[in-house]
């Protein structure tokens, strides 16, 4: 696995976007992401990961592959925010295989029906990630806390504007997280 970390987080960026490809088994989401596509082939774990999806628009949303990091996350962001979680809202929660909403909506969200949460999560904005409330630096940093052998992958959209995930590796960095992967699909050389 290659990783990249330090100030030249920003070439390394653009030399992966054409030269790296992580794979990573796809898991139900309601965020369609195209990844950009690439010649060379490195497999990310399919365990033990928080893969960080940005669509189009910059929207950032989580999925946490371990259940039970997922519960000890929601409780510590709760407590973080003074927010209790209900056992059903955290059983919710537990069993879900992306999030992306702000903090002060996560109990209306975690009462919808599933496919009216995809729906909600798709027209919230996402995890707030703008200076003055970025919640996703809090997400990152208490998924660490839980498991500090959580690999971190970044999977944005082949469209997404660079200063919206340079925002994403900018916050990682901001919380001392400098080793991350970047996905992206496959892209098939002709000799």
């Amino acid at each position: 696995m290659i990783i990249l970390c330090g100030t030249f987080i920003h070439f390394f960026f653009f030399h992966f976007i054409f030269f790296g490809h992580f794979t990573f088994t796809e898991k139900k989401s309601p965020i369609m992401v195209v990844t950009p596509s690439s010649v060379s082939e490195l497999k990310v774990n399919d365990f033990n990961t928080l893969q960080i999806l940005v669509d189009q628009k910059g929207k950032v949303f989580l999925s946490l592959d371990k259940q039970e990091d997922r519960i000890a996350v929601l409780q510590n962001m709760g407590e973080a925010y003074g927010i209790e979680f209900t056992p059903k809202e955290i059983k919710t929660f537990e069993l879900l295989p992306t999030f992306g909403v702000p903090m002060n909506q996560m109990k209306h969200f975690l009462e919808l029906e599933q496919n009216e949460q995809d729906q909600f999560m798709l027209s919230s904005g996402g995890i707030p990630i703008d200076s003055t409330n970025n919640q996703f630096k809090a997400w990152v940093r208490s998924a660490k806390n839980k498991n500090k052998d959580l690999e971190i992958a970044i999977k944005a959209d082949a469209s997404t504007p660079y200063p919206e995930i340079k925002r994403v590796m900018s916050s990682l960095q901001d919380i001392d997280e400098n080793r991350f992967n970047l996905i992206t699909s496959l892209k098939i050389v002709k000799n």
